[in-house]
């Protein structure tokens, strides 16, 4: 029973647990009149301590469209925290009025202080370079339903391996499934951290190559993963200026690559998917943000114990 949990990182559910969100979430895709009243009488606060757009409206998208309501902000300066107010506070505030918070904010660990002092359950949105958790849930989800399982896959993940918080998340994710392989490819400022790679790769056996080009393993691929050089994540403009274009999947690239491959990208999209690749039926990078908002939808529902 997941009523009244928190979801801070995507290993705080059980692959048992993850299976009965994502049968939920295709049953709501299949019969979304059924659940249009679901969450009536229900609260979300949404509360963004740096800027989002699809992680955000998803949320309130969700609770929206399963007839529950929505209060909450965008930006810290907006809230008490511009008064010099501590998480802790705003969080304990919050969760007096909401049914249930979720939660945005640069520093690593946050969502996890802001868990501690609330009365209702807390889902992690994002917290800095860190967790990302319902992002993991719409990854793994776009998955199951365009790849129809975990197991016996090839994903190549390119661009910001190091920073990147999605790549973390989905990486420890899927580390528990069978057969996974990991293709790498990051310019050498970019690889993934240390502790990726011994806590997650290595303790779980789990199979990877490094390497520099797309071009090199694109054949090999199930799946592939961009991501954007984060401006937000560099302390150097010259660093970030010299790494934002290191990869661009065009549709030369593309046709190196297997007619069942998929690409997936969390999207904000800078430059590093060319825009005449969004018309090739293996860009599924828009449908996966649509999965998004269905993964979030049966999550708060979960959350809240209405099923």
């Amino acid at each position: 029973m997941l009523k009244g949990r928190n979801l801070i990182e995507p290993m705080d559910l059980s692959v048992e647990e993850l299976d009965e969100i994502f049968d939920l979430a295709e049953e709501i895709i299949k019969k979304p009149s059924e659940y249009s009243n679901i969450c009536a009488g229900n609260l979300l606060a949404t509360l963004f301590f740096e800027p989002s757009t699809r992680t955000r409206f998803s949320f309130e998208a969700a609770m929206l469209k399963l007839g529950g309501k929505v209060i909450g902000f965008s930006e810290p300066t907006s809230s008490s925290i511009a008064k010099g107010e501590s998480i802790a506070d705003t969080v304990r505030t919050v969760s007096c009025y909401a049914d249930i918070i979720v939660m945005r904010h640069p520093k690593e660990g946050a969502p996890r202080i802001g868990a501690m002092v609330s009365e209702v359950p807390i889902i992690n949105a994002g917290d800095g370079g860190h967790q990302h958790p319902t992002q993991t849930l719409t990854d793994l989800l776009t998955i199951r339903a365009l790849k129809g399982g975990f197991s016996n896959l090839t994903i190549g993940l390119c661009g910001d391996l190091k920073f990147g918080r999605t790549v973390h998340s989905l990486m420890k994710a899927l580390s528990r499934y069978e057969n996974i392989t990991f293709i790498l490819i990051s310019p050498k400022e970019l690889v993934i951290p240390d502790y990726v790679r011994k806590e997650v790769l290595n303790k779980n056996g789990v199979k990877y190559e490094e390497v520099r080009k797309i071009e090199e393993v694109i054949h090999k691929l199930d799946i592939l993963y961009m991501t954007r050089v984060q401006k937000e994540r560099f302390f150097n403009e010259e660093d970030y200026v010299r790494l934002k274009d290191h990869y661009i999947l065009d549709n030369e690239k593309m046709s190196l690559a297997r007619e069942d491959m998929i690409v997936m990208h969390p999207l904000p999209r800078v430059n590093e998917i060319a825009v005449e690749v969004d018309n090739d039926p293996r860009a599924v990078y828009f449908k996966q943000a649509k999965y998004g908002m269905y993964v979030r939808m049966a999550l708060i529902i979960k959350l809240l114990g209405l099923r």
